[in-house]
């Protein structure tokens, strides 16, 4: 039976309360989705970087020691392109130093 539009009026939307990681929401598995946001952080690092120094791609690539078309990558969020580890050397060759901080996980109630 269709609703009425006056119950449709008075009642509240459903809401789910998030993971705190829209990967894991998704439904990706918690590593995949761990990795995901880390390696997109990093490309945020690199993307910022080279905007800030307005670089062209070219000079980015030259700069990264990497293609042109790599660098177009990074600055879409390419991040399945990626790992974390050629990030982190990427961001070396920009001068800068990636810490890591590891704390027990969230208890979920």
């Amino acid at each position: 039976m269709p609703r009425s539009k006056k119950a449709e009026c008075n009642s509240k939307p459903a809401f789910e309360e998030g993971s705190g990681n829209v990967f894991i929401d998704l439904g990706f598995p918690e590593h995949e989705a761990i990795n995901i946001v880390a390696r997109l952080k990093l490309m945020m690092q690199i993307e910022s970087i080279v905007k800030e120094q307005g670089w062209t791609q070219q000079e980015a690539a030259k700069i990264l020691g990497i293609r042109p078309s790599q660098v177009s990558e990074l600055m879409t969020s390419r991040s399945e392109k990626f790992t974390v580890d050629m990030l982190m050397r990427l961001l070396d060759r920009l001068g800068r130093e990636v810490e890591f901080t590891v704390k027990a996980k969230s208890a979920v109630a």
